[in-house]
C-alpha cells in the first residue's frame, strides 16, 4: 500500500481518518530508535551487592529505579565539585539504619545533613549505648504507655533512654554560653564533640563532629531535644538565671553559605517533609536574594538528586512530590541542562544499605 510521505521527506504523514479510529502503524525497529533493552535478573551470575543492584538497574519497576538511583548517588560521589546534602525524615534511627548514614560521613561521601530532631535523638540514644527493641504485639498501646515504652510502628523506645538523653543534654547546656545564641547545627557540633570526647560508640553525631560535617534541625522544638532545650530554660527561669537563646535562621544563612563553596550540589532524601523542603529552599533563597534584595550571589540550584520514598505522588504531599514539580520552583536543574536524578519508591529500610553497600563497592570503599 502507498503511504503518502511527510511534506519533509523523512517520515510519514499521519493517515486521514475519522476521529477515535486506529491508523494502519508502521512498526520501528527498537535498535535504530535506540531503545535500552532489559534483561533477566540471573542470581547465578551474582556475587555482590554491587552485581545484583546493578542488575535490577537492567529490569523493571522498583528493582530498576534501585539501579538508576545508584547510578546517581555514584555520579555524585565521584564528582569532586559537588557538595552533596542528606535529608533524614522518619524512624531511621530508630530502623537502625544510623550506621549507614554514619559510613556516607565516615567517606566524605555527604558532606552537610538536614534532619528531624527526633531521629538525632534517637541517634544520641544508640551513640550513648541505651538499645531500642522490638515492639510485642501482645502488649496494647495502653500497656506500653503505663510500662515507658514509646512505640515506633514496630519498635520500642523506653522513655528511661530519652531521659538519658536529657542528661547528657543537660551536661552540655549548663556549660553553654549564656552570652553566644543557639542553632541547630551549633547544639549538633558540640553534642557531637561531647561524644567524641567521651569515646562513646559510632554514630551520626559523633562521626558528623569528626569530619566537620553540619548537622541541620530545621523544626528543632518539633524533637525530644527541643523539648529539653525548653525544660532546660524553665528550669533557669525558676533559678532566676539567664535563659539561653536560639535562632533558627542562624542555620539557614550557614547552610546557604555552605551550597555556594562548590560549583555544584546534590541532595540525597530519605522520606520528605521539613527537611527535604528546608534543603531544596535554597535555590529559591538565593533567587530571592538576588532578585528582591539586589545581591550578587550564583543562582544555585541542585544538579543532582536521589530520593528513597515510597510516597504516591496523587496523595499531594511534599515526600510524594517528584522532582520535576521542583524544577518549576527553580530548585533543580532539568535534566536537558545536565540535571540527573533517581526516584526509589521503596521502603528505606530496604533501599538505603542496598544503594549504598552498591555505591561503597563501585568506589572500592568496601569489598
Amino acid at each position: 500500500m502507498h503511504h503518502p510521505k511527510h511534506p519533509h521527506g523523512d517520515k510519514p504523514a499521519t493517515p486521514s481518518r475519522a476521529k477515535g479510529e486506529g491508523i494502519e502503524r508502521i512498526l520501528h525497529d527498537p535498535i535504530s530508535d535506540n531503545l535500552i533493552p532489559v534483561h533477566p535478573l540471573d542470581l547465578g551470575r551474582v556475587r555482590t551487592v554491587n552485581e545484583l543492584v546493578t542488575a535490577m538497574g537492567n529490569t523493571a519497576f522498583t528493582g530498576r529505579q534501585v539501579g538508576e538511583g545508584t547510578d546517581v548517588l555514584e555520579a555524585m560521589a565521584r564528582d569532586k565539585d559537588c557538595f552533596v546534602v542528606m535529608t533524614l525524615s522518619g524512624a531511621m534511627t530508630v530502623a537502625k539504619q544510623g550506621l549507614v548514614i554514619t559510613d556516607l560521613i565516615e567517606h566524605d561521601i555527604i558532606h552537610a545533613i538536614v534532619s528531624t530532631g527526633a531521629l538525632m535523638a534517637h541517634g544520641l540514644v544508640e551513640a550513648t549505648g541505651c538499645t531500642h527493641y522490638r515492639y510485642d504485639p501482645k502488649m496494647d498501646d495502653v500497656e506500653l504507655y503505663e510500662a515507658g515504652y514509646n512505640r515506633v510502628y514496630d519498635t520500642l523506645e523506653p522513655e528511661t533512654n530519652l531521659d538519658h538523653v536529657q542528661a547528657v543534654l543537660h551536661e552540655i547546656l549548663e556549660k553553654w554560653d549564656t552570652e553566644e545564641t543557639l542553632c541547630s547545627y551549633k547544639l549538633n557540633a558540640t553534642i557531637g564533640k561531647h561524644l567524641s570526647e567521651q569515646n562513646a560508640g559510632r554514630g551520626i553525631l559523633r562521626a558528623a563532629y569528626e569530619k566537620g560535617v553540619p548537622v541541620f534541625v530545621p523544626a528543632f522544638s518539633d524533637s525530644e531535644l527541643g523539648l529539653d532545650y525548653a525544660l532546660a530554660n524553665r528550669m533557669r527561669r525558676q533559678k532566676k538565671r539567664p535563659v539561653l537563646k536560639f535562632d533558627p535562621f542562624i542555620d539557614l544563612e550557614h547552610f546557604a553559605d555552605h551550597m555556594l563553596r562548590r560549583p555544584r550540589n546534590g541532595i540525597f532524601t530519605i522520606g520528605g517533609g521539613v527537611p527535604r523542603n528546608w534543603a531544596q529552599q535554597v535555590g529559591p533563597f538565593f533567587e530571592l536574594r538576588h532578585r528582591r534584595n539586589g545581591e550578587d550571589v550564583p543562582l544555585k540550584r541542585y544538579h543532582y538528586g536521589v530520593r528513597i520514598c515510597p510516597e504516591p505522588v496523587h496523595w499531594g504531599g511534599l515526600s510524594g512530590s517528584p522532582y520535576s514539580e521542583a524544577i518549576s520552583w527553580g530548585k533543580f536543574v532539568p535534566p536537558e541542562e545536565g540535571g540527573k536524578f533517581g526516584e526509589v519508591f521503596i521502603d528505606a529500610t530496604v533501599g538505603l544499605p542496598l544503594i549504598v553497600a552498591a555505591v561503597f563497592e563501585r568506589l572500592g570503599i568496601r569489598k
